[in-house]
C-alpha cells in the first residue's frame, strides 16, 4: 500500500518589497483557518514594513533616525529588533552592524525577524504543515516526522537558474546571504567594503532569526566566514567566489 501525502496549497504576495510565499499542507490546507493564518501573517509582515522600512519617512526607524523620535517613543518591537542588532555587532566582532554609512539600517535582522512571527499564526493551525518564504528565507513546520520533509533549493549564486544544493528541512529555518540577487549590497561594517572570497552563505537553524543574522554576519566577515560559522557550532552551506563550496555540519560549539 502506498502512502497518501497530503496536497500542498501555496499562496504569494509581495511585501516589504519582496515575493512571500506560503505552502500548506494538511488539514487546513486551502481552508478558511489556513487563508485566515496566512492574512495573519502577511498582516505581521506589513506591520513591520511600516515600523521598520528605511524608504517610508514616516516609519518609526526613519523618525528614530533622524532624531524625530526617541527609542522610548517607538513601537516596543523596534527596542526588540535593535538588542538582537547589538548581540549580533558584538558576535560578529562588528562585521555586522544596524548603522551603515551613519545611518540606521535593521534590514540585516528584519526580515528573518519578522518572517519568524508571522509564522506564528501558521504554527496555530492544527494537523497543518507550512513553509513560509520571504524572499528566499524559510521557516517550515512538519508535524509528523514520517512525512516527507520540505525540499529548500539553494541557488547557485553565479547562476541563479541553477542549484547548488537541495536541502531538506522537517522543521526548521534556512536564510541565505549572497550576491545572487542583488548584488554587491552587504558589505563589512568594519571597512565600508564587500567582503571578497565569498559568495553566499546558507545557514540552517531551528530559528529563522538567528540564521538569517548569521548568514548576513558570516557573509560580511568574507575570508572569515567559515572558521566564524564553525566557532558558532553552525550547520552552513558556503559557496566560494571561485565556484568551490563547503559544508560546515554544525558539531562545533
Amino acid at each position: 500500500m502506498t502512502a497518501l501525502v497530503a496536497p500542498t496549497v501555496r499562496h504569494v504576495q509581495h511585501v516589504m518589497g519582496m515575493p512571500i510565499s506560503l505552502a500548506l499542507r494538511g488539514r487546513h490546507a486551502g481552508g478558511p483557518r489556513g487563508d485566515a493564518a496566512w492574512a495573519a501573517a502577511l498582516a505581521v509582515l506589513r506591520g513591520a514594513d511600516e515600523v521598520f522600512s528605511t524608504y517610508r519617512p514616516g516609519s518609526a526607524i526613519s523618525r528614530l533616525d533622524r532624531g524625530e523620535l526617541t527609542l522610548a517613543g517607538c513601537p516596543p518591537e523596534v527596542a526588540e529588533v535593535l538588542a538582537l542588532g547589538a548581540a549580533a555587532r558584538l558576535d560578529s566582532d562588528g562585521a555586522f552592524d544596524v548603522r551603515r554609512d551613519g545611518r540606521l539600517d535593521p534590514s540585516g535582522v528584519v526580515k528573518g525577524w519578522a518572517t519568524e512571527r508571522a509564522a506564528a499564526h501558521l504554527a496555530l493551525l492544527p494537523e497543518t504543515d507550512f513553509c513560509l518564504s520571504a524572499g528566499g528565507d524559510l521557516t517550515c513546520r512538519t508535524l509528523d516526522p514520517a512525512d516527507p520533509p520540505w525540499r529548500i533549493g539553494v541557488e547557485d549564486p553565479h547562476d541563479p537558474t541553477r542549484l547548488v544544493a537541495v536541502v531538506p528541512v522537517h522543521t526548521g529555518a534556512v536564510a541565505t546571504s549572497g550576491t545572487a540577487r542583488r548584488g554587491a549590497h552587504i558589505t563589512d561594517a568594519r571597512t565600508g567594503r564587500a567582503p571578497t572570497g565569498i559568495a553566499s552563505v546558507t545557514v540552517i537553524d531551528a530559528s529563522l532569526t538567528h540564521a538569517d543574522i548569521d548568514a548576513t554576519a558570516a557573509f560580511a566577515r568574507g575570508p572569515d566566514a567559515a572558521r566564524w560559522l564553525d566557532a558558532r557550532g553552525r550547520t552552513a552551506l558556503l559557496v566560494r567566489t571561485d565556484g568551490s563550496t563547503l559544508l560546515l555540519s554544525g558539531g562545533a560549539g
